[in-house]
Parts: structure tokens; sequence; C-alpha cells
């Protein structure tokens, strides 16, 4: 499929990089571009694959009918001018993850994970379970490793456990996993997708391609999950936080099958939002056969996922958590229900335009809001509208500061910021990092 071809690559970043190193091993003809400088030795690398670089603001004036391919970065939008441009010169769009599926032996499980909330702990909880079961497993996808890069890694029989998003979803097209699994659905990406019945659309792909000798794991507590369960081909498995199903929470201990597997009691993480990610877990393991002994003992070690409410330190009685990957207000109500202390919130980040409502029925223990970035004006609106302190700054550095000279012992300081992080930060593993040194430095 990618062999022999003229290969157009828009956006640079980890996955393009990834894609070209991959499609310039197999004769393919490669021009990437991007909006921004790249790293040198990327680039050095890149060149002396054969591959052209050009740094351009407007991309689609590189783009003819002489190409083969369009593979998108996935953090484009789907109505870029460069995107519209190759539809119009009917040039297939597709990205990284369906050019390494191309590549990958036959005989491989792949197992897939999206959701609007917790995909990246579930896929992480998949890994580790089967990697303490000494099975032949790889980790990748939106969790920070593109599946290109595994590409010369992966071989027959190998299990590769993959944390795929809506933006991945959208170009994806060949790609077919042995067991997917939706987390839950909740309106998030709106400014991306345009409209939430649309960004549903883009989920259920996880599912694409999948028959009868495929498993499903599904959310039977999410309503939109649920609505759209017709359209799935595949065997489907579901858990539950609250009725008997495949997999559910039944007074504090969690079943499959009706045989009881652990007490969250012997969780390390507690919530019933982990709870939830677990159930998805267990259903794996227990269905490539991993043993309830070899569960047990990972959940009662496992201590979460870096920047997903991740304890920082305690210092003056005072406790600091990292919860920089909740870029969006569902992911910050599930970090303020984990918390019962006077809450002090640290919020902001690049203005969606999208509404800070839906926090307020998870916020009865936070006792002063911090902002900075973009959305600040709003979120002081947001704020003084429902009673609340709030007091704004321009960066997090600030916000950390503040907080320590309000704080009193017993409080929590929780870095949850409801947005993304590029006005002021590539990622929101840059932002976690820059807030964890900002609090080991007071």
């Amino acid at each position: 499929m990618f062999e022999n071809k003229k290969i157009f690559i828009l956006g640079m970043a980890r996955s393009g990089y990834e894609a070209a190193k991959v499609l310039a091993k197999h004769n393919n003809q490669i021009i990437i571009t991007d909006i921004k400088d790249q790293d040198s030795e990327h680039l050095k690398e890149l060149k002396e694959l054969g591959v052209k670089f050009v740094k351009s603001d407007n991309p689609s004036d590189l783009l003819d009918e002489t190409y083969d391919y369009l593979v998108k970065n996935p953090g484009i939008k789907v109505d870029h001018p460069t995107v519209q441009k190759a539809k119009s010169l009917n040039i297939p769009v597709t990205n990284e993850v369906d050019v390494a599926y191309s590549y990958f032996p036959k005989k491989l499980k792949i197992i897939a994970v999206t959701g609007s909330n917790g995909k990246t702990t579930t896929t992480t909880m998949i890994y580790e379970i089967l990697k303490k079961a000494s099975l032949p497993v790889l980790l990748g996808g939106n969790i920070g490793y593109p599946v290109c890069s595994l590409v010369d890694a992966v071989k027959e029989n190998d299990i590769l456990v993959l944390e795929i998003s809506s933006h991945q979803l959208h170009d994806m097209k060949d790609f077919k996993a042995n067991i997917s699994i939706m987390t839950n659905l909740s309106p998030v990406h709106i400014d991306h997708f345009g409209t939430y019945e649309y960004y549903k659309q883009q989920k259920f792909k996880i599912f694409n391609n999948q028959t009868k000798d495929d498993i499903a794991i599904l959310n039977k507590e999410n309503v939109d999950v649920m609505s759209e369960e017709n359209q799935i081909n595949s065997t489907k498995i579901y858990f539950s936080s609250k009725v008997k199903t495949d997999c559910y929470l039944n007074k504090d201990t969690i079943y499959f099958e009706d045989k009881e597997i652990i007490k969250t009691s012997e969780i390390s993480v507690q919530g019933v939002h982990n709870y939830e990610n677990a159930m998805c877990a267990i259903i794996v393991a227990k269905t490539l056969g991993v043993s309830t002994k070899i569960i047990k003992q990972f959940f009662k070690e496992f201590n979460g996922v870096e920047h997903r409410i991740e304890f920082v330190r305690e210092l003056n009685g005072v406790k600091y958590y990292n919860d920089s990957k909740a870029t969006n207000t569902e992911s910050t109500c599930i970090a303020l229900s984990s918390f019962k202390n006077p809450t002090i919130l640290l919020l902001g980040g690049l203005d969606r335009g999208h509404s800070f409502e839906p926090l307020l029925p998870f916020m009865q223990n936070v006792k002063i809001i911090l902002t900075y970035g973009e959305t600040k004006g709003r979120i002081v609106q947001f704020a003084k509208e429902n009673g609340f302190k709030v007091e704004k700054y321009d960066t997090l550095l600030e916000c950390v500061k503040r907080s320590y000279d309000i704080s009193t012992g017993g409080d929590v300081v929780l870095l949850s910021p409801a947005c993304a992080s590029w006005d002021q930060y590539e990622s929101f593993e840059k932002r976690g990092e820059d807030f964890k040194k900002n609090v080991n430095n007071l």
C-alpha cells in the first residue's frame, strides 16, 4: 500500500517524524511540512533518508495532483485548507496509525482504547498487567509513542496496547483492533470537530472493521456509548459501576463473570472512575488468561499515571496534586470528586470558548480558584457569578507561589486546568512537569 508512492506529510511533531522514517524505508518519495522550526537532529536524520522538509505557512501551495497520499498529523484540524485541497484532488487522507498498521505482521493482537476520559489510565493498566503476566506486550499510540515508532519492534504473536484519540480515529480507514474499548463519552473537542455528534461518530471508528471474532468493551452506564451499540458488529462485553453485568462493582468488590476479582480497598488508585478503568483492564486480562492473583498484585502496586491526579508532595500539611492531563471540564470534575478536603483549584490555559458551568456540582470543597492563561478573564467571571473566591495571574508559577502563601494544613492544591495547555506550553506533559518543578521548589 505505502510502497513506491509520492507522499505528503502535513505536520511534523512526533507522529509525522516517525511516519516519515517508516515510509522512507519503503522506497517512497516524501515531503513533510510544518509551520514551526523542527529539531535539527531529526531534520538531519530525515534528510539522510531522502525526506524533504519544508517550513511553510501555506502548505497547500506545495500539494498537487501528483501525490498519492496525504498523511495528516492528528492535531491538525479536519477543515485545514491543505486537507480540503487533498480531497478536491481525490488524494486519500490518512494518518500515521494507518501507515503503521499497513506494515504490521498479520498475527498480531491489537488492543485499542478510546474514550473522552480515562483512556490513558486504562491503557496503562492493561499494558502493565499484561507485562506483569510476562506476555509479549508493547505500548503505543496517543499515550506518547507514535504507532509508527513500533513498526520495527513488533513481531508475530505480540500484543500491542494502543491509546487512540478521536483526532487519530478521524483519518483511520484500514485499522482494526482485536479488542476495542470505549471508556465513556462526553462533549469534548467540539472546537476541533464542530459538533458533539460528529465527535461521537469519530469515536465509534474504534470498532471499525471488527467482526464477531473481535471484542468490544463498553461502559453500560454511559448513555451516549449505549445509544450507538447497535452499530458495533463485534462481541460485546459490558462493565458497570452500578448494575450487574459482565464485569461490575457491587458492595466495594469488582466481579467478572460473577467471580470476585478484587476489593476496592485493595486498589491503590481510588475513585469510581478508577474502578471503571480497572474493570476494562480486568476484562482484557481475564480474556487473555491472566490469573486473578497477578491482577490483584498489580492493582495493589499501581499508583496511577503521570499528570493524572498525580500526588506531587506534602508540605506543611498541604498536599499538592498534578492533574495537568485534565484538558476539559469533564476531567476536572473527576479530579474534584476525588477530594473531600478544602481545595485550592488552579484553572486556566487555552481558551476554546467552552463553558465552565459543568464544574459547579463538584466544587463544594473549593475554597478559592487561582487562574492564569488565556481563559483567566472568563474564569474570573464564572467564579464571581457563582460566588467563589478567585484571583487571576499571568503564569502557573505565580499561582503555585500564591497557593503556598494562602494554604493551611489539611488543604489540597490541585492543578486541574479544564483547558488545553497550548497558550503557554507545547503539551499538557510540559505543563505538568513545570507545575511539579515549581511545587518541589517551594
